[in-house]
């Protein structure tokens, strides 16, 4: 579900900095700035500047690695076009600001229900990976690294647990490049409300919303759960994410530095993947308990009926959300994925 999560991951997910390196004379170090919508002093932040600290080193202190929190840099379609025109150097997006680079992204989370485990998830990723990468950097942007957080999940003030139930629902969309989600949710018979994240409580508190699909971390930071008491715990969607940086700035760092600094983002990328997957698990089960967010389980026959709906909206999907050689290839990997795990 493209750009749900946003700001989330302001929850879950997602890094911007600046795009052109400051090379001063002599030994000034080559300076980076990395914006995220991950707020400060988060696992996610931690993990950054532990990135920077691996870059300083690796570098002998000739790459400095300064990090913005937070969002304080903007959105991130905010964040892609300051990059663009130079103001910016590198990002951790979230799949919906990636998509802004180039839509094929799209295809690691917007086709919903696609995805039957993590694992069959991330073997996807990888072999979807070269082409994703040949097509960023045709953008003018370099992968630092891709990670997830798990699985998106369906917060409601009132229990819903069909897709007809959720019909009778306001649900909230991000406002940012939401038209084709709207007019493809709008088509199947739902009430799709676009609005900032930074809106999403208010909303849920006044009834402007009565859904909001995120990720549990982002329920718990954000409070949604004093509200939407209740969660399907559907696999939706994993919520995917990933740290650029712009051809400019990474052809100002030194051939022989390089690997190392993608060594350092690699080991970054998979460090966010393993804490956030825990965070999430362990925020549903810490709203449950101490605040009684009411877990609504998916059973076979319901996981089928979710199932059945989500397929029928692939044709809607591919080549508009997804660009239709991506969705085919997708598709195509998880039925590879399932056939050998058999």
């Amino acid at each position: 579900m493209r750009h749900l999560v946003g700001a989330a991951v302001a929850g879950a997910l997602w890094v911007v900095a600046s795009s052109h390196a400051d090379v001063a004379a002599g030994p000034a170090p080559l300076r980076i700035k990395l914006a995220t919508a991950a707020p400060k002093d988060t696992s996610y932040h931690r993990s950054l500047l532990e990135m920077g600290e691996r870059w300083r080193a690796a570098s002998d202190g000739r790459i400095e690695l300064v990090i913005y929190p937070g969002g304080n840099q903007g959105s991130e379609a905010d964040t892609v076009r300051r990059m663009n025109i130079g103001e910016l150097q590198a990002a951790m997006l979230t799949a919906g600001g990636l998509t802004d680079i180039d839509p094929a992204v799209a295809a690691l989370e917007e086709i919903p229900m696609l995805f039957r485990s993590l694992g069959e998830a991330e073997y996807v990723r990888s072999r979807l990976r070269p082409e994703l990468e040949r097509r960023l950097q045709a953008k003018g942007f370099v992968l630092l690294f891709w990670t997830d957080t798990g699985w998106m999940r369906l917060f409601s003030r009132t229990a819903a647990v069909t897709p007809d139930d959720f019909k009778r629902l306001k649900i909230f969309v991000t406002a940012a490049g939401s038209e084709q989600q709207m007019s493809i949710m709008q088509a199947l018979g739902y009430r799709p409300v676009p609005l900032d994240f930074a809106d999403a409580l208010i909303q849920l508190q006044t009834g402007g919303v009565d859904a909001v699909p995120t990720i549990p971390i982002v329920a718990l930071v954000g409070q949604y759960y004093t509200v939407a008491r209740h969660m399907l715990g559907l696999n939706w969607a994993p919520v995917v994410g990933g740290a650029v940086i712009t051809q400019r700035a990474w052809d100002a760092v030194p051939p022989a530095l390089r690997e190392a600094l993608l060594q350092a983002a690699a080991a970054t990328g998979a460090r966010i993947q393993e804490q956030s997957r825990r965070e999430n698990e362990e925020a549903v089960a810490m709203m449950a308990l101490k605040w009684k967010l009411e877990v609504h389980p998916v059973s076979p026959q319901l996981e089928l009926q979710w199932r059945t709906f989500a397929e029928g909206v692939y044709p809607k999907i591919r080549g508009r959300m997804v660009p239709a050689d991506m969705f085919d290839r997708a598709t195509q990997l998880a039925g590879e994925y399932r056939s050998a795990s058999r």
